[in-house]
């Protein structure tokens, strides 16, 4: 097994830093790998935000309940970005082409595009030793978000990445089982699959009880049947995507 994949393999969230802050060098080269992902047609449609102003920060790290983003080495934040390339077009092409980039088609190739340009970002700074975790969270701070960091129609905040020298070393939660995730030609049968998502759960359950930090009984599955069986107040979140131009037709 080479060392990328070995890397990859030994892959795990770290929320708790020391106080050491990036080099200039270190944010570049996670920049510079962060866009060398690919993208449909050439589009790049992301932009990643550094947030190094500690008020900010502070203030997104209550909102999405999430102090890593304050206390990490360097807080990315990674953004669908479809503005930027309407800039060298003249106002009546403007107007069309934000016609069509509104379609749900355009949103989703600019969200999948930010969303790999994120996971290369995550990759280079674990290959350079630093530890990173992802951060969703950052929607709870919408839409001020938003206006904190400027964000022009057409480009919205989709998740941040904290960086920073790791102070821990959590135990790696276990995956689902190869054989749940890929299928050859065929989608897998439903009582195939929900058996090996049972067998899942119980490895899950055994592995909350055991972990060191934040032990808890649950499932897998367990954990979102309990989220999603009732009503989420996320129509706000809907309605801020299309206040941004998307359509999501």
């Amino acid at each position: 097994m080479n060392e990328v994949m070995q890397m990859i393999r030994q892959h795990r969230s770290i929320r708790k830093f020391k106080n050491i802050s990036l080099t200039s060098e270190q944010i570049d080269a996670i920049v510079d790998a962060a866009q060398m992902a690919p993208t449909s047609a050439h589009m790049q449609p992301f932009s990643i935000i550094g947030v190094t102003d500690q008020g900010l920060r502070k203030k997104i790290a209550v909102h999405s309940k999430n102090p890593s983003v304050e206390k990490c080495g360097y807080f990315y934040v990674f953004c669908a970005d479809l503005h930027r390339m309407m800039l060298a077009a003249g106002p009546d092409q403007q107007e069309k082409m934000g016609r069509n980039l509104s379609y749900s088609y355009f949103y989703q190739s600019a969200v999948l595009s930010a969303a790999l340009a994120l996971q290369n970002a995550n990759l280079a700074a674990e290959s350079m030793g630093l530890g990173a975790v992802i951060i969703g969270g950052i929607n709870e701070a919408l839409p001020a978000l938003d206006e904190w960091l400027g964000l022009p129609d057409l480009v919205i905040p989709l998740a941040g990445l904290a960086v920073g020298v790791p102070d821990e070393f959590p135990e790696q939660k276990p995956r689902l089982p190869r054989s749940a995730v890929f299928f050859e030609n065929l989608y897998d049968d439903d009582l195939d699959l929900k058996a090996k998502v049972e067998r899942y759960d119980r490895e899950i359950e055994e592995y909350y009880t055991a972990r060191t930090n934040n032990k808890q009984k649950a499932s897998w599955s367990g954990k979102f049947i309990s989220m999603l069986d009732k009503d989420l107040p996320l129509g706000g979140y809907t309605e801020y995507v299309k206040s941004k131009g998307f359509d999501l037709k």
